[in-house]
């Protein structure tokens, strides 16, 4: 059984699109930047080589792209969170911050997709603050400038897709 306070909620329309473009850069994507490295260098000097340099950052960053995805998809449950009104990863809050309300998902942009919701990570600091809290509860969080910020929880519903 997963830990649920340690997983990464996703839906599995998330899931299916992370794990597709990890199967994407680990073989047909990494074969072509190998071909253009290989092609680059055919070319001869290497110090002098645009295109064999922009293909090894493109290898690193690919590289990076694959240890993210696999972190992202080690640990995961797929679906939605208990619709219990405790915010956690995988929800959209409703809150009154600094008075205003706002509407988001807390969890990683992977889960919101191609949504346009508004996206807070759970370490973030207003996350971090949050996380954990329920319906009614009120909380501050330290905003970059150091000043206390309200937050008064009104809604938290798993996030649909």
């Amino acid at each position: 059984m997963t830990d649920t306070t340690a997983a990464t909620w996703l839906t599995q329309e998330a899931y299916d699109r992370l794990t597709a473009e990890l199967a994407h850069l680990e073989g047909e994507g990494s074969a072509e930047v190998i071909e253009r490295i290989a092609a680059a260098r055919d070319e001869g000097d290497l110090k002098e080589n645009g295109g064999y340099h922009a293909a090894r950052e493109e290898q690193a960053k690919q590289a990076a792209r694959i240890r993210e995805l696999k972190e992202k998809l080690r640990n995961v449950q797929i679906g939605t969170p208990p619709d219990d009104g405790v915010v956690e990863p995988g929800m959209v809050v409703t809150a009154l911050v600094a008075g205003d309300e706002m509407v988001f998902l807390l969890g990683s942009r992977e889960i919101a997709g191609t949504s346009d919701i508004e996206v807070f990570s759970p370490t973030s600091p207003l996350g971090a603050a949050i996380n954990g809290c329920k319906i009614g509860d009120s909380t501050t969080y330290k905003a970059p400038n150091g000043r206390e910020i309200p937050v008064e929880i009104t809604d938290a519903k798993p996030f649909a897709g």
